[in-house]
């Protein structure tokens, strides 16, 4: 098993955090006291423990435990990235957030909240610890922590919109219950800004450094549509910062390429013998219903429209306007095997199970398809072939669909280093996760730099060009056998993959920037984000809706909701506003 020392996370959570998960709470003592903790030690376990609240991992945490984690991956269940997968009757609120049927009580907006302000509390604790300090130099602590605290925020904005700021002064004062008048952006702001001022510039594993900082408030810069702001800050990130391309594509999703050149900041995992506290438990039920390992649970299945967005033209560039008119074949409704009249499954002459007949899609198609979606019939992280329908939890009246997810699932040569084993015998794996990764940056600062108030559309055609190089160049995918042995010098599919040639206009920069973001990193967790603050969310996911009952024969996709501005931030969680004594005000229009 891998391990790693900077998150010694269970034990230094239980002895050292003196912060509420529930920002209306004042937490309990820790089993050290306050004494023992004032000095230089005291204070990088006080980091650590913040560090460690990434994961959303928490004592006495509220809501639902997997809607905590940072991956974010539940958000792409309401785009048009992902269904929530398994059976519609299996967790009952996923299935309502991907309907459009919100509950102001639904317990996966109070899980992400819950965490969060978690963190926030964190993040002011170890602040409050340095104060009590007299002696020693401690602005890099300084600089991680308020940048801790700037991430907590950030997510916070994004997420709900209206959220109040705890400050430093209210932590102290123990003044936790604050009103939510509007967004907070300025203070996020500052924190980052403050980071910047305070962090050295050197990469450390797993903590923040300047270039982070800088990195992360350019994307709050440009969230906010502050264009030649972000621009300036993630261009140097860009010019100057120590990132890159992996050579790889997949390396940015398993062991070999953990804390690479290319990852910008990241939740570090760790799958360790016995139970994986430090594990990802948010991801828990990601993972095949069945499958090569036996795994539970089944979600967090990509969507019919998600696929057809990786087809391209006979240029390898991609159809921007036209991806939703044709489907790349899928099994939907076909068995893996052949059945007797009974529904027991037909065997040869050898005991082998009878494959259903099934052609794989022929039309060109970009290769980050087949590292970012499990198709029947191509080759599933090294555990040979998917066979179709039977590693799929979901029934075929089910709204899920045909497709498995391959970025947070183990490669086969890395099972023993990666798999880690939650309360439930459930899987907590190891696969770190990037928030932000070189790329993601990239994409960023092309699109600044198509918005800016100067356009700079020859440097925004580089930076995504850099992106569809790498992969164009990368290792594709490659078809086995029946006997899931690889064919010599044979991709698994029609690979065509080229850059652009040109970006003619603003228009057709801003839609290629756009798309690229969708192909680079579709079920990453950034989709839904993306789609709000562009503000095309509702035109978007109410036409995936409809072309997606069509594809996968679901007459009665009747039971989705019409996306309206109102999804644009999700409530406030019902039971904070309840403990806040209606402190805290609910989002328009619910």
């Amino acid at each position: 098993m891998k391990k790693k020392l900077i998150y010694t996370i269970t034990l230094t959570c239980m002895l050292l955090v003196a912060c509420s998960d529930d920002f209306t709470e004042i937490a309990p003592t820790g089993a050290l006291s306050d004494e023992a903790l004032q000095n230089a030690v005291g204070i990088d376990l006080k980091l650590t423990a913040a560090y460690s609240a990434m994961d959303g991992e928490r004592v006495n945490a509220l809501g639902e435990g997997v809607s905590r984690g940072g991956d974010n991956w539940w958000t792409d269940v309401v785009s048009d990235d992902a269904h929530r997968g398994s059976t519609d009757g299996d967790n009952t609120e996923l299935f309502q957030l991907e309907t459009l049927d919100w509950q102001t009580g639904n317990s996966w907006f109070l899980g992400r909240w819950s965490a969060l302000f978690g963190g926030v509390n964190q993040a002011n604790a170890v602040l409050a610890l340095i104060d009590q300090v007299p002696d020693g130099d401690f602005s890099q602590q300084t600089g991680e922590a308020l940048f801790l605290r700037g991430y907590f925020n950030f997510e916070l904005q994004k997420f709900y919109g209206n959220v109040p700021f705890i400050s430093l002064e209210n932590a102290v004062n123990l003044e936790f219950n604050q009103p939510n008048p509007g967004p907070i952006w300025a203070e996020i702001e500052a924190d980052f800004q403050a980071a910047i001022d305070n962090l050295g510039s050197e990469r450390v594993t797993g903590r923040a450094n300047s270039w982070v900082a800088k990195a992360f408030l350019g994307k709050a810069y440009l969230y906010q549509e502050k264009w030649d702001e972000a621009f300036a800050l993630l261009n140097e990130v860009v010019t100057e910062g120590p990132y890159a391309l992996n050579d790889e594509y997949v390396n940015n999703f398993n062991l070999v390429g953990e804390n690479s050149s290319e990852a910008v900041f990241s939740i570090e995992f760790v799958a360790d013998d016995g139970r994986s506290y430090n594990g990802n438990g948010a991801g828990t039920l990601n993972f095949p219903g069945g499958g090569p390992l036996g795994t539970c649970c089944g979600f967090y299945q990509p969507t019919q429209d998600l696929v057809n967005a990786y087809q391209t033209d006979g240029s390898g560039l991609p159809l921007l306007d036209t991806f939703a008119d044709t489907d790349v074949t899928s099994d939907y409704g076909i068995e893996s095997y052949e059945l007797d009249a009974e529904g027991t499954i037909i065997e040869d002459a050898d005991g082998n199970p009878v494959a259903t007949p099934f052609d794989l899609h022929t039309g060109p198609l970009d290769p980050r398809l087949d590292y970012t979606v499990s198709r029947r019939g191509v080759d599933y992280n090294g555990f040979g072939n998917n066979p179709g329908k039977a590693w799929i939890r979901a029934t075929f009246a089910d709204v899920s669909g045909p497709y498995l997810p391959k970025k947070n699932v183990y490669q086969a040569d890395e099972v023993d280093a990666n798999r880690g084993t939650g309360g439930w015998g459930s899987d907590w794996s190891g696969i770190n996760y990037n928030i932000m990764r070189f790329a993601d940056v990239l994409l960023l600062a092309a699109e600044a730099a198509v918005e800016k108030s100067s356009p700079d559309l020859p440097l925004a055609l580089e930076y995504v060009n850099r992106v569809r190089n790498r992969a164009k160049n990368m290792t594709y995918v490659q078809a086995l056998d029946n006997n899931n042995v690889a064919i010599p010098d044979t991709d698994a599919a029609n690979y065509q993959i080229e850059p652009y040639a040109s970006f003619p206009d603003q228009a057709f920069a801003r839609k290629a920037v756009r798309f690229e973001r969708r192909l680079e990193l579709g079920m990453e967790g950034h989709r839904l984000f993306d789609l709000r603050r562009w503000g095309v969310a509702e035109e978007v996911i109410n036409t995936y809706i409809a072309n997606e009952a069509e594809d996968i024969n679901q007459s009665d996709y009747g039971r989705f909701g019409t996306y309206t501005d109102k999804y644009n931030l999700f409530p406030i969680p019902l039971t904070a506003i309840d403990q806040s004594g209606n402190i805290l005000d609910q989002n328009p229009l619910y």
